[in-house]
């Protein structure tokens, strides 16, 4: 098995990682088709890498320096940072996702707006802040992921895809997108434009990071893999669709590096 989420597990079949993945419900999504993990893991077993992954669904980029998987996460890069090859990153999605998240984002009355720019807040809890603390809670994890592991490991973050509020959320329940657009009184043909440009303002933060030193940070550009028929709701594609972005935009970046 190439790919663990218990650590316990792993250390029964005697494994030990050389990828740990630190990630929210793209790397843990529990529904049928799986994850990003359940297809990185066989490609990446071709190296002969095991992936052991850190975080939850529903996890923050909070939680993974200040939040409930500080420890887990700095516990699993003590224990085997020397020897990981590299580190992969999903973070960043639940942050925007979910009334009470994207709503503060939006201006509070926005349905003469023009563009999708127009829809944003600017200043305190506006879009601007909010990526100043994704920025640091990217740094900072990058940091200590420098901290404890070699020279040589590699640190490979993804900017997810133009997700569609079209209110789809899991088991019949709200998205998280379209609720806040609705309420912010977005229009409609606006609506998707605007995750478009939240998705391409968090894609540019990741990239002046990567660009400190691109030798070891690496990006996986997923934007725009995914039509319509590949996503399972507002957030998460299907298992085909996870299936696409890994071998359309991981198996590239991974095999430019080795890892695959």
């Amino acid at each position: 098995m190439a790919a663990y989420w218990d650590e316990a597990s792993m250390q029964r079949a005697h494994a030990t990682p050389s990828i740990l993945g630190i990630g929210d419900s793209w790397f843990w999504y529990p529904f049928p088709g799986g994850s990003l993990i359940s297809y990185l893991g066989p490609l990446v077993d071709k190296k002969e890498h095991t992936v052991l992954v850190c975080g939850m669904n529903g996890a923050e980029a909070f939680d993974y320096v200040d939040g409930k998987y500080k420890n887990l996460i700095t516990g699993a890069l003590r224990r085997y940072g020397r020897s990981l090859s590299a580190v992969f990153i999903s973070g960043g999605g639940n942050d925007f996702a979910g009334f009470n998240d994207m709503r503060p984002l939006l201006n509070l009355d926005c349905s003469n707006a023009q563009r999708a720019a127009d829809c944003f807040r600017n200043g305190d809890g506006g879009l601007g802040r909010f990526l100043e603390s994704m920025d640091q809670y990217y740094r900072r994890l990058i940091g200590l992921i420098y901290t404890l592991t070699s020279l040589d490991c590699l640190i490979v973050m993804h900017s997810y895809d133009y997700a569609i509020p079209d209110g789809r959320g899991v088991m019949r329940g709200k998205g998280w997108l379209k609720p806040a657009l609705v309420d912010a009184g977005v229009p409609e043909p606006l609506q998707s434009d605007c995750v478009r440009y939240l998705i391409d303002a968090f894609h540019a933060m990741l990239t002046d990071i990567a660009s400190t030193d691109p030798s070891h940070l690496l990006i996986v550009d997923s934007r725009g893999t995914l039509a319509e028929r590949d996503w399972a709701n507002e957030l998460h594609p299907k298992g085909a669709g996870f299936r696409k972005i890994v071998r359309e935009r991981w198996k590239p970046v991974l095999e430019s590096e080795n890892l695959a």
